[in-house]
């Protein structure tokens, strides 16, 4: 989903993830990825590589996405830390990124990450809004009004702002998009489609890992 025209045609179906990187892959710097001309911060501890997921909800190639990064994290190391990241490219875009805030403050990812995708592109649900947004939560079984309070709080605030300077420092210009130990960057259209852009980002992992 772009950035300005908020359109990106994913290439290849996702089911077709390669788990398993080949010998001769060997992505292109400046074809395939870019190299940050000026490294972004990390949050990952020592001794771990940060592997970075750009994100909107509404994004119809996020949503496709999603079941494909969800296996592949689960084929990941230990030393491979994954951190999900929801952009806001415009104004509007900030509910949906203190909603994802709010469910991490309250230790819902697991159970809510995915069922927001499947509100807004199966059941066409719209949102957008915050009392949409806190009606739908309060369906789930969480308590509405301890949900808006993290909403509303001063701490997802401030992650929704880190979240937009690290989009930034990325120069994401369209999700979804993948960034790589503060230093690397890759999504679909760099990869040619988003199963070749997790072969690119393992490429990247290992080359991080090596010291390279």
């Amino acid at each position: 989903m772009k950035r300005r025209d908020f359109s990106l045609a994913c290439g290849s179906t996702l089911a077709a993830v390669a788990f398993a990187q080949t010998a001769a892959f060997k992505p292109e710097r400046g074809n395939d990825y870019l190299v940050l001309e000026k490294p972004a911060a990390v949050d990952a501890p020592a001794g771990k590589v940060e592997v970075v997921e750009f994100f909107w909800y509404s994004c119809p190639h996020c949503n496709a996405f999603e079941p494909a990064l969800d296996a592949w994290i689960k084929h990941q190391p230990k030393e491979v830390a994954v951190r999900r990241i929801p952009v806001s490219f415009r104004d509007d875009f900030g509910p949906q990124q203190r909603l994802f805030f709010a469910i991490d403050a309250m230790g819902l990812v697991d159970k809510l990450h995915t069922k927001v995708f499947s509100a807004i592109h199966v059941e066409k649900l719209l949102l957008a809004k915050t009392d949409a947004i806190a009606d739908w939560v309060a369906k789930q079984g969480v308590d509405r009004a301890k949900f808006l309070e993290q909403f509303n709080s001063f701490s997802v605030a401030t992650k929704a702002t880190r979240a937009t300077q690290l989009q930034n420092a990325y120069k994401v210009e369209g999700v979804p998009a993948l960034g790589v130990a503060g230093r690397f960057y890759t999504d679909g259209t760099l990869g040619k489609s988003m199963p070749r852009a997790l072969q690119v980002v393992e490429y990247l992992v290992a080359e991080v890992r090596a010291g390279r």
